[in-house]
């Protein structure tokens, strides 16, 4: 994982990147953008399993999905909030319109927000905010 709101998947022998649906992670460069990276290594890493709502292509020929982890009891996660809800993501409002599960990623940032935690610890610089301004200079 380069960042903190794309993953790779194998799907019949085929790695895909999948750009997590409606969310944006700080970049790399950023404040916290390891950390989110990481973050999503730590939770992503711990399943073997998922399941991929495919909503659409990015320009960068990725798949835009909502990603779920199916843990070994059959229950499931819906990794794009737990980011959101862990402070290691941003609701991205101008494309959460396209996530079938926009309410959740909504919710979990509220979550994120009362808590201070994160992202929301600070008045951090918005990675979509930070990347205008990286292509204006």
């Amino acid at each position: 994982m380069r960042d903190g709101d794309t993953i790779k998947v194998k799907k019949n022998g085929v790695i895909e990147n999948i750009r997590l649906c409606g969310i944006d992670a700080p970049e790399i460069s950023q404040p916290l953008g390891k950390e989110s990276r990481d973050y999503l290594r730590s939770v992503f890493s711990l399943k073997k399993m998922v399941q991929i709502s495919t909503v659409g292509t990015d320009r960068y020929n990725r798949k835009i999905g909502e990603v779920f982890l199916i843990n070994s009891d059959g229950t499931e996660k819906f990794l794009n909030e737990e980011l959101v809800k862990a402070g290691m993501a941003y609701v991205y409002h101008q494309y959460s319109k396209n996530c079938p599960n926009e309410i959740s990623l909504k919710n979990g940032e509220a979550m994120a927000q009362s808590k201070k935690i994160g992202v929301w610890s600070r008045n951090y610089q918005k990675p979509w905010e930070y990347r205008k301004a990286k292509r204006s200079k």
